[in-house]
């Protein structure tokens, strides 16, 4: 049963990491667009996250932790709304924050937002993972 559970998690992992790259599609796209257009790298990085952020809430919900998402206008589902909105946005501080410093430090807007990515993704999975989606607490 042990390695039953294991291996759902490693594939819900992968889910996660597919639902990630989806979102990161958006983010990056939006980021590179408004840059592009002459946008400072910290407003338009903050701008892309957060566009990702609907993207991500989709994804996740509906191929990730699908087992796990409350029902539909439930007060439980709103508490995961709120906590995966609160997880969101301390993805958002803490890419906004790095991709901020990199940019001071004289790091190209493109590499800092790199690094932002991973950190992000690492803390962001962990709050969802064990907080916003824990099973057992759908309701």
């Amino acid at each position: 049963m042990t390695a039953l559970l294991a291996r759902l998690r490693d594939i819900r992992f992968l889910r996660y990491i597919l639902a990630s790259v989806g979102a990161l599609a958006v983010d990056v796209g939006t980021f590179l667009a408004l840059i592009g257009f002459g946008m400072a790298a910290a407003p338009a990085s903050a701008v892309g996250y957060s566009i990702g952020i609907v993207t991500h809430w989709l994804l996740s919900s509906r191929t990730v932790f699908q087992d796990s998402v409350a029902e539909r206008g439930s007060g439980v589902r709103a508490r995961q709304k709120a906590l995966f909105v609160i997880s969101a946005l301390i993805g958002l501080g803490l890419t906004t924050a790095i991709v901020a410093v990199g940019v001071w430090s004289g790091v190209d807007p493109r590499l800092a937002k790199l690094v932002a990515i991973g950190a992000s993704f690492m803390v962001t999975w962990l709050l969802r993972s064990r907080i916003v989606f824990k099973q057992g607490a759908s309701g």
